[in-house]
């Protein structure tokens, strides 16, 4: 956490049907730092409708763009009109790719902080194995983040098991976005690699993505406001 007034929380809206997404980011926006909408949000509403959802929080636009580095750095200008916070590519596409991101984030918005997807929570050794990869999930985070920081890029994504060892390594000013919270006694759903809201802040973690958890909840202001709480 950067300041005492800091609030690392970002509600991550995961639906298509904007007024609930309006009426959840309006319920915990005194409790929440920004809103996180994703390709599922954005592919149905577009531009416009991802800005009359946020409203005036911050927004981390989370499209996780991977493609050529000319066209990674279109995607990111044709979001600038948004003015996000936060803005997702992936990692996997190399230094050249992110390195397009980055400037392209730089000439058409700069105050835009672009960061790099790690390795999915959703995976584990097990998965990455089966798709080629020789080493386990924490060295291959590790080996992303260094070409992310070398390309320039503001921070990574990353799960919480590894945020102590990206802070060591990659120092204390590079964000490190966390999903994969979930507080004791809320179920795993689909993440494999999980942490508590504030074992993941004590650990070194910039922001904290947290979905279901809290829009999922039967009062997701009461949620939001008790995990901030516990991050007191």
């Amino acid at each position: 956490m950067s300041s005492a007034t800091h609030n690392p929380i970002l509600v991550a809206i995961d639906t298509t049907d904007a007024e609930a997404a309006r009426a959840t980011i309006g319920r915990v926006a005194p409790h929440v730092g920004g809103v996180k909408l994703g390709l599922e949000f954005f592919n149905c509403h577009g531009i416009e409708g991802v800005a009359r959802a946020a409203g005036t929080l911050p927004l981390f636009l989370d499209l996780k763009l991977h493609d050529i580095p000319n066209t990674v750095a279109g995607g990111v200008r044709a979001v600038a009109a948004l003015k996000p916070a936060l803005l997702t590519i992936h990692a996997g596409g190399g230094l050249a790719m992110m390195k397009a991101a980055v400037e392209a984030a730089r000439e058409t918005s700069p105050l835009t902080k672009i960061l790099a997807v790690t390795i999915l929570t959703s995976l584990d050794d097990g998965d990455l194995e089966a798709l080629g990869y020789r080493d386990p999930v924490e060295a291959q985070v590790r080996r992303l983040a260094a070409l992310a920081q070398q390309a320039g890029v503001d921070g990574c994504v990353c799960s919480p098991k590894e945020v102590a060892a990206l802070r060591r390594q990659c120092g204390v000013d590079f964000l490190l976005v966390v999903p994969g919270i979930r507080p004791a006694g809320v179920a795993l759903g689909d993440q494999k690699r999980v942490m508590s809201p504030r074992n993941a802040v004590e650990a070194g973690a910039s922001y904290l993505v947290i979905g279901r958890p809290i829009t999922e909840a039967s009062d997701p202001a009461a949620a939001a406001a008790d995990i901030l709480a516990s991050l007191a």
